[in-house]
């Protein structure tokens, strides 16, 4: 472990995609010093570089373990819900999909008084992380600490597909993380020269010579202290013994869509009853931690192909070891797809402003936890309702900091969510049925043809939907009675204090969420500075 001050400037809590965006920039200054604490380890497994190591991570892999409580909503099932616990977060272990979501997605926040987070105003900070390979333009940038890439090994079932969503009515888009996406085609990944571009190789390596930033991991943050109304440091476990740090400046917490809230209530601060009620002294009542949760369910639909049209085979040792020894020499090949490569968006309802499903084209079945295998190759794909109605909590089940807390997204229950995820569904069926894909799809399997019915399909999703991964909103901004953090991130009613991770999303974007985890802790980055934007770029891996 490294040498950990007594006191620092500023103190980082969580080392995931926003926190090492916060630790490159705000140890710029070689004046300031800076701390960053994650209770995952590092990054050093080959799984988190190779692209195809995604498959792996959504199973167990640098996960916090948790699951949701039972939905009651749907039949009372328990959903295993991937947390990363891994220097770098979620940019270390997703599926490298980059996308930010559309324009009316943050005009939606300003015009609910979150000033300064409307899309024009936010563009700049997504273009300052990217160093896209294809497009550089107004919403586009290049030179960027994160690789922004076409994905490598396309597979000729990939064409067949966006063919086929034309063919069901869905047009071709050629930029999927543009301003107003809308439409099908393959997806930038977070990838640079064949390997994940992530917050740690991107922004984290780079600044890790700097005297002043010290980064210590596996080290637990107790909770964030606070005295007569201000955040004044933190207590973590080092060496299985608690230890209080000061921040002379601030505390950030960035510790994830469920950790954040979760550290906010064992801090003391949230609803007071709660508190109360789970054995914590409540420092400030603060109603709306760990309200508001927000997540993508999504549905899907696996079929069974003609032949070896995606990249099932590799599950088998002896190809795995194949493709290995491919991604070694070439750097391309079935370990350096993400898996999940193409899709896009379109409406399940007509009325909405702006497309408001999701979906992602799996080169393969059984890729994520929970989701059949199929005996012979085959194809999934997902569909995901963007804005749900329904909204969730996170809870504390005790004071006890090793307890897992209660994650509970609430799935459907506001039915209008349920009848779009089956409006999503009917979309995927009717795509993987189009002419374009006959060479390659041999028949659906599941839901199965026979699967039509309200009912049966009701007991489908109970079984086999999933999350997204994308949960969000749970420490809202806002300026409401149930908002958390002003528009300057700062927690209400406590100096010295600010959240920066995609807990503070007033309503869950309509995408993928890591990069809009970049845009948010650039901003913060840039406020805690009172720098209207950053000038100094990041030294690139």
């Amino acid at each position: 472990m490294p040498d950990v001050k007594a006191e620092y400037d500023y103190i980082i809590v969580g080392g995931g995609t926003a926190g090492c965006v916060l630790a490159n920039r705000l140890s710029a200054d070689a004046k300031t010093r800076v701390l960053l604490v994650e209770a995952g380890g590092d990054d050093r497994n080959f799984l988190f570089h190779w692209p195809a190591g995604f498959a792996r991570m959504t199973k167990g892999i640098a996960s916090w373990g948790w699951s949701t409580v039972p939905q009651k909503h749907m039949q009372d099932r328990v959903f295993w819900y991937t947390q990363a616990k891994v220097i770098g977060g979620g940019s270390s272990i997703n599926a490298q999909v980059y996308t930010r979501g559309h324009r009316l997605d943050f005009d939606t926040w300003a015009q609910a008084g979150c000033t300064g987070w409307g899309y024009d105003d936010i563009v700049k900070y997504f273009k300052l992380h990217e160093d896209n390979d294809t497009f550089e333009n107004d919403v586009h940038g290049k030179g960027g600490p994160i690789g922004v890439s076409q994905p490598r090994a396309l597979l000729p079932i990939v064409e067949a597909f966006i063919e086929a969503a034309e063919q069901a009515g869905i047009p071709r888009c050629n930029d999927l993380s543009g301003a107003t996406p809308e439409g099908m085609g393959v997806y930038q990944v977070t990838q640079r020269n064949g390997r994940r571009s992530s917050a740690v190789t991107g922004y984290l390596k780079p600044a890790l010579s700097r005297p002043n930033l010290t980064v210590v991991m596996k080290a637990l943050t107790k909770r964030v202290v606070v005295e007569q109304g201000r955040a004044i440091g933190v207590e973590i476990i080092e060496n299985g013994r608690p230890r209080a740090i000061r921040a002379t400046a601030e505390v950030i917490v960035s510790s994830g869509a469920i950790g954040s809230p979760r550290l906010l209530l064992l801090s003391g601060i949230g609803p007071a009853a709660h508190l109360k009620s789970v054995g914590v002294m409540p420092v400030h009542d603060l109603p709306g931690v760990g309200s508001n949760l927000q997540d993508h369910l999504d549905i899907c639909a696996l079929a069974e192909c003609t032949g070896d049209h995606s990249f099932d085979k590799y599950g088998k040792s002896w190809w795995a070891a194949l493709a290995g020894l491919q991604y070694l020499f070439t750097r391309d090949g079935p370990a350096a797809s993400s898996l999940f490569n193409s899709g896009g968006f379109w409406y399940a309802d007509k009325a909405a402003a702006h497309p408001d499903v999701q979906f992602h084209f799996g080169l393969g079945s059984g890729i994520e936890a929970g989701i059949a295998k199929l005996g012979n190759p085959g194809v999934t794909l997902n569909a995901a309702v963007m804005r749900p109605r329904s909204r969730g909590t996170v809870r504390l089940r005790s004071a006890d900091i090793m307890d897992h807390p209660l994650i509970d997204p609430n799935f459907w229950a506001d039915p209008i969510d349920r009848d779009l995820n089956f409006k999503a569904l009917e979309w995927s069926r009717a795509i993987l049925r189009q002419p374009a894909l006959k060479p390659f799809i041999l028949a659906e399997r599941l839901p199965g043809e026979g699967v039509n019915g309200k009912n049966d399909l009701f007991d489908y999703a109970c079984r086999m939907a999933k999350t997204d991964h994308h949960p969000s909103s749970a420490c809202a901004m806002g300026v409401g009675s149930m908002s958390v953090v002003s528009p300057e991130l700062k927690v209400h009613g406590i100096e010295g204090l600010r959240v920066a991770d995609t807990s503070i999303q007033p309503t869950v974007i309509s995408s993928n969420t890591n990069a809009t985890a970049m845009m948010i802790a650039e901003k913060c980055a840039a406020m805690v500075l009172g720098k209207d934007k950053i000038s100094s770029p990041v030294t690139t891996a």
